[in-house]
Order: C-alpha cells, then sequence, then structure tokens
C-alpha cells in the first residue's frame, strides 16, 4: 500500500475526519475549498500535527499518535510542490534543481540530474532565471527540485491552479510522464473534475471534513452525484483505448475500447498508442434501438447496469458497453417514456462536441510530442 491515511484533527471550527488507503501512482484528493484536502497533505509532510493520525508511506509509518510515532519532517523523505513554484529568484534553473540534493545523502541519492531534466522537458532552461520563465516552466522546475531530493511520495497541492488554461494544457503531458515514468507515487490536491480524470489513477473525495467516495479514477468519475458543487458536467466515465488506425482522407483517428471502436479529430499519437478517453454523463445519448440517419459516428451498444438518483428532475443510468463502463445523465422522463430499466439493452450515442482535446487527453500534447520513449 502506497498510502495509508487515518487524520482526526480539530482546526477552529473545522473538523477533519478522513480515512482512506490508495495503492495508485496518482492519487487526486478532490473537493471544494475546505473541504479538508491541503490538511491532509499538510499532516502527511509534517507541516501540520494533527491530533489523532496514523500516516504511513510505502509501508513506512511517519506519524502514529497512539504509539508517539512522529518522524520529523526533514526526514520523511515527502517532495512538496506548492500553488506557486517558490524558486529562488537569485539561483539559476540548474542550482535551484541541484538544491533539492542537500536534503539526499550522496550514498542514498537514486534520481539522476539528467533523467529528471529530460523527463520535464527543461533543458533548454538550465542557464535562466525564474524570472525568465512561464508559470508552467516554473512548476516544472519546482516538480524537478522535488524529485532531486529522492522522495517516496510526491505532494502537488494544486499545482496548477494558479495558470491559465494555455499554461494548464502546457503542463498536463509532463505530469503524465512523471505519473507514468518517474517512479514516484504522486498525491495531487485539485478541484478540477478535468484535471483529475485526465491526471488521476485513484481519486479521494472529500466534503466538509470527511471522505465519500475513494477508489480507482474510472469507477469513482462515474459517479456524477460525488461531483455535484464544482464539477457535474465534467463528471462521467473514463475508457482506456488504443490508437486503431487513421483516416487521413476525413482527419479521423480511430480508436479500438472493449465498448467497440471511436471515431474522434486526428491525433498526434501512433498506431498502437494507449489512451485515456472521457465520456462525460452530459455528452451521452441513449436509444432504444440502433440509430439511423444521425450525423454521430459514435454509437456504443450496451446494457443498463442500474439507475442512479442524481437529484432534481435527472438521473444516472450506469451502461455496461462490452465491459467498460458509461454514464449517461438523462431525465425522469425520458427514463419513464422510454422504460428504461436495469438489464435492458441499449445504445450510447456520443456527441461530436465530446472529443473535444481534453476529453481525449491531448491538450498540450505538441509541446510533448518528440519527448515520448
Amino acid at each position: 500500500m502506497i498510502l495509508d491515511v487515518d487524520i482526526r484533527h480539530q482546526q477552529g471550527a473545522f473538523a477533519l475526519h478522513a480515512r482512506f488507503q490508495s495503492d495508485g501512482k496518482l492519487t487526486a484528493l478532490f473537493g471544494p475549498s475546505g473541504s479538508g484536502k491541503t490538511t491532509i497533505v499538510n499532516a502527511v509532510s509534517g507541516l501540520v500535527q494533527p491530533d489523532h493520525a496514523r500516516i504511513a508511506v510505502q509501508g513506512r509509518v511517519l506519524v502514529d499518535t497512539k504509539k508517539s510515532i512522529d518522524v520529523p519532517k526533514h526526514r520523511r523523505r515527502i517532495g512538496y510542490v506548492f500553488q506557486e513554484g517558490r524558486l529562488f529568484p537569485h539561483l539559476s534553473v540548474r542550482h535551484n534543481l541541484l538544491f533539492g540534493r542537500w536534503f539526499t545523502q550522496r550514498n542514498e541519492r537514486k534520481a539522476g540530474f539528467d533523467h529528471v531534466v529530460e523527463l520535464l522537458g527543461i533543458g533548454h532552461l538550465l542557464d535562466r532565471r525564474p524570472s525568465t520563465l512561464s508559470g508552467g516552466e516554473k512548476q516544472r522546475v519546482a516538480i524537478g527540485r522535488a524529485l532531486l531530493a529522492d522522495p517516496q511520495l510526491l505532494l502537488m497541492d494544486e499545482p496548477l491552479a494558479s495558470l491559465d488554461d494555455a499554461r494548464k494544457s502546457e503542463i498536463y503531458p509532463y505530469i503524465e510522464r512523471l505519473r507514468d515514468q518517474g517512479g514516484v507515487p504522486i498525491v495531487l490536491v485539485s478541484h478540477s473534475v478535468a484535471e483529475i480524470a485526465r491526471l488521476a489513477t485513484s481519486v479521494v473525495v472529500l466534503s466538509e471534513g470527511r471522505v465519500v467516495a475513494s477508489g480507482p479514477a474510472a469507477e469513482v468519475l462515474r459517479h456524477t452525484n460525488f461531483f455535484e458543487q464544482g464539477g457535474l458536467t465534467e463528471a462521467g466515465a473514463l475508457i482506456e483505448a488504443r490508437v486503431l488506425r487513421h483516416d487521413e482522407r476525413y482527419e479521423l483517428t480511430e480508436l479500438q475500447a472493449r465498448a467497440g471502436t471511436l471515431s474522434v479529430p486526428r491525433l498526434p499519437h501512433p498506431v498502437g498508442t494507449s489512451l485515456r478517453v472521457r465520456l462525460r454523463a452530459r455528452d451521452i445519448i441513449l436509444s432504444l434501438r440502433a440509430p439511423e440517419g444521425l450525423s454521430a459516428l459514435n454509437v456504443l451498444p450496451g446494457f443498463i447496469s442500474s439507475i442512479d438518483e442524481a437529484g432534481g428532475a435527472s438521473v444516472d443510468v450506469q451502461l455496461d458497453c462490452g465491459g467498460d463502463p458509461v454514464v449517461a445523465r438523462v431525465t425522469r422522463r425520458s427514463v419513464e417514456e422510454l422504460g428504461l430499466k436495469s438489464g435492458l439493452a441499449v445504445h450510447a450515442i456520443i456527441k461530436s462536441i465530446a472529443f473535444d482535446p481534453e476529453a481525449l487527453g491531448v491538450a498540450g500534447q505538441k509541446n510533448i510530442r518528440n519527448l515520448r520513449p
């Protein structure tokens, strides 16, 4: 188990009582402001001393108040990346990175300087000062500095919150690469459904100091009721697919998933590339029969696995499409008029607007295309 957390902490009028475990490469802590996300990562890092807690990282107990265990923060081997890069303005990028080395004894150093620089695509920045960097470049340098301290866990507290959409798109591919190739598990604090859908392998949803859901990202994100306060329109299913072929004539790419084939706008990936596709519940229309005479290119046959309450006039219809979970948000009236019920065969029609760059995980890919191994 990578992360095992059980915290009870009172801070003024706010009470945190959070318990969860995760073995994901990138665990996202999701919830509105004031839900306890930052308090949790501060307790893990040692910046906050919780009233009652047991915290273990990769089997190493950092805090156990019952046993009077409280490892000093400088010995916890935790990397921390804040909303702002917090780089030393008087040092070059190279020396900002090397500062991370000071926290690890020479014989314990594993992260290679050149490897980290290549992983984050910052080789061309080494001789520059922080004042000359964009927001996304500063955050990549801050991540590199944290990695060069050889942490057992990397905490990232809303590292993209201060960036505009263009800068976020610039840094997304590097965080994905770090997740898949960096060798260090990550905990990411976020209040963006689109962000965690793209990056997370596991999700912990918090509300008013309590954990309301925890598990694999694909499982948690399909329950849209967990995201009512900030991302209801963004929630939905995550499916794994691979690039099957490219249609140069129509500028399309065909993806193969368990649910079937999907035609999407032309992607920069070579044939055989695996990727994650987000199908938002708002972009799915249900039909009892295979549709004819529609402009929609993507129709997936499946069966209704459940119909969940969503509040108000809407419900979430959970589908099993060849083993891939798909969720459609429809009105109660539609459920009644179509006679929708568990076990019924239906067709999920995916709106063409569903396949934007964020849903396909390609926002910012032009900046990293040549970095793929």
